[in-house]
């Protein structure tokens, strides 16, 4: 029991470079205590006690603003930073050394008894604002980026964001896979969507450059233009004197 607990606080210095002591995440992190309530809230869940389990986890939520079902299932070395709305539902299962940011939910979608949320492989990260949502799988060492929506499975060391979530690393694009990248932010995240929005517009600027030539040309000509581009008067000897 000590054992897993020094766990549970060296993780903290290990993933935030607040930390300053160990009596500072003992009494002020948020993530920390949820995690201790939800411990003793699955160890009365799987006892049968249900009611009890819930209204210990109901009294963390409360203390917290983090809430886990006490049905969840949570491995060791796990990490909630900031913790604000954190919801992780009854059926969702959790590898070891994950990590999630405030505002992510793992939820289900489905009415119906039986596995309905989520399941985190070992060393996921989930950024702020994610939601993972289903009886999904998201593989060993992935990461899914702030405010996603992932609806799908993620594969082992792939990286998913945007709404709904869509794969923009895989494993094999990554020359070194990193031990831990704080909010699912990784070197060099290359989106295709982003890369393509980028290209129209900087074609679009390019026109707009090049539209801007050609009417001073034509202002040099004599030609003078209204405000909807039309012309409004045309000078010929101008544009002879030029010729001549």
């Amino acid at each position: 029991m000590f054992s897993r607990l020094k766990q549970e606080i060296a993780v903290v210095f290990e993933r935030d470079p607040a930390a300053r002591n160990t009596w500072e995440v003992i009494t002020c992190y948020p993530g920390f205590h949820a995690l201790l309530f939800h411990r003793l809230a699955h160890w009365l869940w799987e006892a049968r006690l249900k009611w009890l389990a819930r209204f210990v986890s109901h009294i963390g939520r409360w203390l917290t603003g983090i809430e886990i079902h006490p049905g969840a299932r949570i491995g060791q070395r796990f990490f909630i930073d900031h913790g604000m709305g954190v919801v992780i539902g009854e059926t969702a299962e959790i590898g070891d050394d994950c990590t999630l940011y405030h505002g992510v939910t793992l939820g289900g979608t489905s009415w119906t008894k039986g596995k309905r949320h989520p399941t985190l492989g070992n060393g996921v990260v989930v950024g702020a604002g994610a939601k993972i949502l289903g009886p999904i799988t998201v593989g060993d060492s992935a990461k899914v980026g702030s405010n996603a929506v992932v609806v799908k499975d993620v594969p082992p060391g792939a990286t998913a964001v945007g709404i709904p979530a869509r794969i923009v690393e895989a494993a094999a694009d990554r020359p070194e896979r990193t031990r831990f990248a704080a909010y699912a932010v990784v070197k060099d995240m290359n989106d295709p969507l982003a890369k393509a929005l980028h290209e129209v517009i900087n074609h679009s600027v390019d026109i707009d450059k090049r539209i801007a030539h050609i009417l001073l040309a034509l202002e040099r000509l004599g030609v003078q233009l209204d405000e909807n581009g039309q012309m409004k008067q045309f000078d010929a000897n101008y544009l002879n004197k030029i010729v001549d």
